[in-house]
C-alpha cells in the first residue's frame, strides 16, 4: 500500500521491529492491515477463529511474512487464546467482530457476547500482557438516526444489537484508558469497501453484493427506496488511519474518532455508478422492503480525525470502485502457511 512519504517514515520509525497483535486478522480489513504491518517491518500475531473468513488470506500473508507472522486459531472469547496472541505485543489492533446488523437481530446474544464481552476480554489481555496501546475498530452504527454529518460528541442512538455491542466496546476502551493504564482509541468505521471483501454471504455489504449481481447479469437489490445515504471509504484509507493511530506519539486517552470519507452518496446513486462501470446500465435495481436496524442517513464529520491522527481521506468513490467492478483475471495461488496452530 502506497503511503505519503512523511506518513510512511513516521509509521516505520514508530512500528518497525515491534510485535503487534491483530484480532480478526484473517478477515477483510484485518488482512489488509496485517499485510501493511508486515511491510512496515512489524512482527505480527493474528488471532482469528475463521468464522467469517477462510485460510486463503493467511496463505498470502505467510507467503510474504515468513517468520514475521504467527497465527493463533482461537476466539477472542477465550482468555487463554488471547493471552497467547497478545503476549509480548507492543500494540493490539482489535478488529474481530460479528459484523452484520441483520445477523445481530437474528442472533442478538451471540452478537453482544462477541462485540461487547469480546472487547472487554481483548482489553484485559492487552493490559495483562502490558501492551502500550489498544486500537479498536468501532462502528458508525452507534450514531443511529442522529443528525448528519455525524460528529463524535453527538449522543449515541444505537438501533440494533450490533450497534449496541460495538458502542459498549467503546466504553471499555475509554474506561480502560482512564482507570487501567491502557492507552487506546476507538475508530468509528463508516462503510468500508475494497478488494477481498466477501460477496458470498447473505450478510454481505452493499458494494460486494451489487458487484456480484452485476457481474452475474442480475439486477442489484436495494432495501427500501434507495435514497438512504452512506459514507463509503476504501479499505486502503482505513489501513492508513489504523497505522497512524498505532504510530501516534501522543496518548490517545480512549478517544472516539470517525473514519469515513466525509462524503454522502445515496444507495441509488451507488447502484448507477456500479452499473455504468460494469457496462450493465440496462440492469435497473430491484427494490425490496427496508431491513430492521438500518439507519437512514450516514456521513462522517472528519475534523477530529485530522486533529487527533493527522488523517485526511484521499481518493474518490468512483475511482475506488472501478477496479472492483471490472471482472478480474482470477486469484493468485499461494503456498499454505506453516506456522499455524490451534488453541484449545
Amino acid at each position: 500500500m502506497a503511503l505519503p512519504g512523511d506518513e510512511a517514515e513516521a509509521i516505520q520509525r514508530a512500528l518497525r521491529g515491534r510485535r503487534v497483535c491483530v484480532t480478526g486478522g484473517a478477515g477483510f480489513i484485518g488482512g489488509h492491515l496485517s499485510r501493511a504491518l508486515i511491510e512496515a517491518g512489524c512482527e505480527v500475531c493474528i488471532i482469528d477463529d475463521l468464522s467469517a473468513s477462510t485460510g486463503d488470506r493467511l496463505d498470502e500473508l505467510f507467503a510474504i511474512a515468513g517468520d514475521a507472522l504467527d497465527f493463533v486459531h482461537g476466539s477472542i472469547l477465550d482468555p487463554g487464546a488471547l493471552f497467547d496472541a497478545t503476549d509480548g505485543c507492543h500494540l493490539v489492533y482489535h478488529l474481530a467482530a460479528m459484523a452484520s446488523v441483520t445477523e445481530s437481530i437474528q442472533h442478538p446474544q451471540r452478537s453482544f457476547d462477541v462485540n461487547a464481552t469480546g472487547t472487554l476480554r481483548v482489553a484485559e489481555a492487552a493490559r495483562e500482557t502490558r501492551a502500550a496501546r489498544l486500537v479498536y475498530a468501532a462502528s458508525s452504527s452507534a450514531y443511529g438516526d442522529a443528525p448528519t454529518p455525524h460528529r463524535e460528541h453527538q449522543a449515541a442512538r444505537p438501533q440494533s444489537p450490533y450497534a449496541a455491542g460495538k458502542l459498549a466496546g467503546e466504553e471499555v476502551v475509554q474506561s480502560w484508558a482512564s482507570s487501567m493504564g491502557l492507552d487506546g482509541v476507538s475508530l468509528r468505521f463508516f462503510n468500508v469497501y475494497g478488494p477481498g471483501q466477501a460477496d458470498d454471504s447473505p450478510y454481505a455489504a452493499v458494494i460486494p453484493n451489487f458487484r456480484r449481481r452485476l457481474l452475474a447479469g442480475q439486477a442489484p437489490v436495494i432495501h427500501g427506496d434507495g435514497e438512504q445515504t452512506r459514507d463509503f471509504i476504501a479499505v486502503t484509507e482505513i489501513v492508513r488511519a489504523l497505522l497512524l493511530a498505532g504510530a501516534s506519539p501522543d496518548a490517545l486517552r480512549g478517544e472516539t474518532v470517525n473514519l469515513g470519507s466525509g462524503k454522502a452518496v445515496t444507495v441509488n446513486e451507488l447502484a448507477r455508478i456500479m452499473a455504468r462501470l460494469a457496462g450493465r446500465e440496462d440492469l435497473a435495481p430491484e427494490h425490496e422492503a427496508e431491513r430492521a436496524g438500518d439507519v437512514r442517513h450516514s456521513v462522517a464529520d472528519m475534523a477530529k480525525a485530522y486533529a487527533v491522527l493527522g488523517f485526511q481521506p484521499r481518493g474518490d468513490l468512483e475511482s475506488g470502485l472501478a477496479d472492483l467492478v471490472m471482472p478480474n483475471s482470477g486469484r493468485r495461488a499461494c503456498a499454505r502457511g506453516r506456522r499455524v496452530w490451534a488453541v484449545p
